[in-house]
C-alpha cells in the first residue's frame, strides 16, 4: 500500500510535468538569417498554429519595441512574417513571439550589421529552458512529496508497532 501511494504521487507530478513539456517542445520560433546588414530583410518564423489566430512577433533591442503581426502561413506551418531593417540601430535584437491563443511562441534574435558586414547565418533560435526547468521541478516535487508522505507512514507504522 505504502508502494502505491508513493508510486501514485509520482505519477501526478510526472503527468503535470508532461503537460509542460510539449508546449516546449512545440513552442519554436526562427529568424533567418541571423545576421543582416541594415536595410536588409528577415523572415520572422514561428510554429503557432494559424487556426488559433494571428501571431504577433515583439521585436526588442537597442532601438526598437514593437510588434510585427503575422496573418501569413509559413511553407512548414506555422506563421511567418518579414521584418526590413531600414533604420535600425546596428546591435542584437530579440523576437519573442505570441500565438493567437495567447501561448508562448518561443524566442529567437537576429544581428543587424553594417552594409558589407558579416555574412548572413542561417537563423536563430533561443531554447526553451524554462519550460523544461518547470516540467523538471514539476516531476522533482512529485517525487519528493512522494517519498515523504512514505516516509512518513513508515514512522508512524514504526512508532505504532
Amino acid at each position: 500500500m505504502k508502494a502505491q501511494s508513493f508510486l501514485g504521487t509520482a505519477a501526478v507530478g510526472v503527468g503535470l510535468g508532461a503537460l509542460l513539456l510539449p508546449a516546449a517542445a512545440l513552442a519554436d520560433t526562427r529568424v533567418s538569417p541571423a545576421t543582416t546588414p541594415v536595410g536588409g530583410t528577415v523572415v520572422l518564423t514561428t510554429t503557432c498554429n494559424p487556426k488559433a489566430g494571428d501571431a504577433i512577433f515583439r521585436v526588442t533591442g537597442p532601438d526598437r519595441d514593437q510588434n510585427v503581426r503575422s496573418t501569413t502561413a509559413a511553407a512548414g506551418g506555422g506563421l511567418s512574417a518579414e521584418l526590413f531593417t531600414a533604420g535600425f540601430t546596428l546591435g542584437t535584437y530579440t523576437v519573442a513571439a505570441t500565438c493567437g491563443d495567447g501561448s508562448d511562441g518561443g524566442s529567437a534574435t537576429f544581428t543587424v550589421t553594417p552594409i558589407g558586414g558579416a555574412q548572413a547565418g542561417t537563423g536563430g533560435r533561443d531554447g526553451d529552458t524554462g519550460v523544461l526547468v518547470a516540467g523538471g521541478a514539476l516531476a522533482a516535487g512529485a517525487l519528493g512529496g512522494g517519498a515523504y508522505v512514505l516516509i512518513r507512514r513508515r514512522r508512524r507504522a514504526g512508532a505504532t508497532a
